[in-house]
């Protein structure tokens, strides 16, 4: 992300300023928190993704010439919150939940302490970031977990915003893809690109053989050929005719890919390729992974169902001030009543419960203070800023490692893709016994 993310937020954060700053509220000591009060309907889990890229964007939160003439011009606020803005640094604490970790309702996924004004002006960036990333990690994990050991490669680019796109890519690979076709999201964070062609480079030539030998010739044997723009058995025919029993892949990208594949491996294995791969695409989501799991398949190429969250693109997570000081001195915990949208008061603590053989039972959330350890639980929040300075990786590797231990720790309905509860409870200190 180049340039200042200041702007990169609602109007209504910079007035709430102006007016805690005009009555003196706005150093008052504050606890903020993002959650989300309940999944998507039909997820067990979710999958915190973004933290990163908050902690990034954090850097580069200033409001630098540009941004301050365009809010005088525009007279968003007055002379005295500009003087603010001028000199805006987060100088406080972030604790949260590590980049890749699963989440449920309740969880406090990420804690800010500092004054109202430094904390209040990051709620857009932080909601804007991890509500598109964990709503594509969410729905990526549910994928892997149903390909299994079969490699998922994103590729919806061109099914939403550009930066998204790039996004996108790097949420899906710490759920678990393997690659990705965005070049910039390869460039930006590492992840490894894959791709070849496309119908159209079929649609160039004269015939399909020699789109393939083309092909061949520039790009070598181990290339993936699309063998479904007129005949697929013709295509894969022509195709180990050309290159041989070291044809790395062929791709399905429509009609029946069950039988397909099961008449296409059939093909390749009588023409001796039985090392070649068969990639599927089109259209696929995690319910069609899971009934493809049934079919001779190599790999899945997914597009737009992952970039939009399969059905769900938004976490749903909201940031609330859950405490602030009181006029004693002494923090208080404070809470919306609203109905429908009650949230719980208190600086929260969070401790995933396991049993001894380490499987996740239970979110244990304390109020103000830490639930206990029973000897086989795992503390859930971990600083990410302290007094201002980053302090946590913000890489998509680690964060896709976490993603693997974390995941592996749910019992096993976790990994259910029907409708019903999430997999473990979400449980109040007070509650637990």
């Amino acid at each position: 992300m180049n340039g200042s993310t200041a702007l990169l937020t609602d109007h209504y954060e910079l007035t709430m300023i102006q007016a805690a700053l005009a009555s003196g509220h706005a150093d008052r000591p504050c606890v903020f928190e993002a959650f989300a009060r309940r999944l998507p309907d039909g997820r067990r889990y979710g999958v915190v993704a973004g933290t990163g890229r908050i902690l990034e964007a954090l850097r580069d939160f200033r409001f630098g010439e540009d941004e301050l003439a365009f809010l005088r011009e525009r007279q968003v606020v007055d002379g005295r919150t500009l003087g603010w803005l001028a000199d805006y640094r987060f100088s406080g604490d972030v604790w949260g939940y590590a980049e890749g970790e699963v989440y449920f309702p309740g969880s406090p996924l990420l804690v800010v302490e500092s004054t109202f004004a430094e904390g209040v002006v990051l709620e857009t960036l932080v909601l804007s970031i991890l509500n598109h990333d964990s709503a594509v990690a969410s729905a990526a994990s549910r994928m892997t977990a149903a390909a299994g050991d079969r490699p998922c490669i994103e590729m919806g680019s061109r099914r939403t915003h550009e930066e998204s796109a790039v996004a996108a890519a790097r949420a899906a690979y710490i759920a678990g893809f393997g690659s990705t076709s965005n070049l910039e999201a390869g460039r930006r964070h590492g992840i490894p690109t894959a791709g070849t062609a496309a119908h159209s480079y079929t649609l160039l030539h004269d015939a399909e053989r020699d789109a393939f030998a083309n092909q061949l010739a520039s790009l070598g044997p181990g290339t993936t050929l699309l063998v479904d723009t007129y005949d697929v058995s013709g295509a894969v025919e022509v195709a180990v005719e050309l290159a041989g029993p070291r044809l790395g892949s062929v791709r399905l990208d429509s009609g029946d890919l069950v039988g397909q594949a099961h008449e296409v491996r059939a093909q390749l294995d009588r023409l001796g390729a039985t090392g070649t791969r068969i990639v599927v695409t089109s259209d696929l989501d995690e319910h069609a992974i899971a009934a493809l799991q049934a079919a001779p398949v190599d790999r899945y190429g997914v597009g737009t169902s992952v970039v939009t969250g399969s059905g769900h693109p938004a976490a749903g997570m909201v940031y609330k001030l859950v405490s602030r000081q009181g006029s004693a001195g002494v923090m208080e915990g404070v809470a919306k009543a609203s109905k429908d949208k009650a949230s719980v008061g208190g600086r929260k603590f969070a401790l995933r419960r396991r049993r001894p053989d380490g499987v996740a039972q239970a979110e244990i959330i304390g109020i103000d203070e830490r639930p206990q350890d029973d000897g086989d639980d795992r503390e859930l929040l971990v600083r990410l800023i302290k007094r201002g300075q980053v302090v946590a990786p913000t890489d998509a590797p680690s964060a896709r490692e976490h993603h693997a231990m974390a995941r592996a720790e749910l019992p096993s309905r976790a990994l259910r893709l029907s409708h019903g509860d999430p997999a473990i409870p979400t449980t109040y200190l007070d509650d637990w016994s």
